[in-house]
């Protein structure tokens, strides 16, 4: 049993979705980040992905590139993002979210060894997909860590299910094609894709992409095992700091335990 079992076990045993949120590390600042982040938690998130600040972030929306390009013109390293997993993991389970490039030069094996030293549970690597993944799973395993892939709209049967025999911890599920950013509505696609992923595996399934209130956390979490945010997030720090972030984090745990 890994942290990221232990929490959908709490949350199954509550009734209600868990709570993830997502902040890169850097942004606005180191220091003010990793804050934010332990606000998160304290304000109601269940668990935390800790961004890694990458030149080339090709699922993220706008919001997000321009804070990932400022902590990268901070000089943001990825041995910052581990000194933030161990911060924030004394709070709550943490996941990194990051891009193929950045594990594969540091190399799989050290990426996994310095991730589960600093506490990590895991990570989310959006950009690489299961039947090319053998060395971080050979990693991963060794580790102890859970590789999480995602599945999208347009995600065949035979690759949500390729997803699910691969995943440890939760399956990424992408409420819509395209980058990430808050929305008005997180659209209807998300909970067809939840109900055909949850068809072909027994992991708990957290929807991701435009969820920004409570009101939406309590909609998707009426069918989906965890809520993701991050750039509702990203914006609250931009705007207002770490106490928006805390404010917001409160808003939407409300919603997970509210339901819809």
């Amino acid at each position: 049993m890994t942290r990221l079992d232990d929490l959908f076990a709490t949350c199954r045993a509550e009734n209600r979705a868990a709570l993830i949120g997502y902040l890169p590390v850097g942004f606005p600042s180191y220091e003010e980040s990793v804050a934010a982040m332990i606000a998160m938690v304290e304000g109601g998130v269940d668990a935390v992905e800790v961004g890694v600040p990458y030149t080339d972030p090709g699922m993220d929306g706008p919001l997000i590139q321009v804070a990932v390009d400022q902590a990268l013109r901070k000089g943001i390293r990825v041995s910052q993002v581990f000194d933030a997993v161990e911060a924030v993991s004394a709070h709550a389970p943490t996941v990194v979210m990051g891009y193929w490039n950045p594990i594969e030069k540091l190399t799989p094996a050290v990426f996994a060894q310095k991730l589960k030293a600093a506490g990590g549970s895991g990570a989310i690597t959006p950009d690489l997909i299961p039947e090319e993944a053998e060395p971080w799973l050979e990693a991963a395993r060794e580790h102890d860590l859970d590789p999480v892939f995602l599945v999208a709209p347009s995600s065949t049967d035979d690759r949500i299910a390729a997803v699910g025999r691969t995943n440890r911890g939760f399956i990424y599920v992408a409420s819509t094609m395209g980058v990430t950013g808050t929305r008005a509505t997180v659209g209807n696609r998300a909970e067809e894709l939840v109900r055909r992923t949850r068809e072909l595996t027994d992991l708990p399934l957290c929807v991701g992409l435009g969820v920004s209130n409570g009101e939406q956390a309590a909609e998707v979490a009426a069918y989906a095992d965890g809520v993701i945010v991050g750039s509702a997030f990203v914006q609250a720090l931009q705007d207002e700091g770490v106490d928006a972030v805390r404010r917001l984090a409160q808003d939407l745990a409300a919603g997970v335990r509210r339901r819809a």
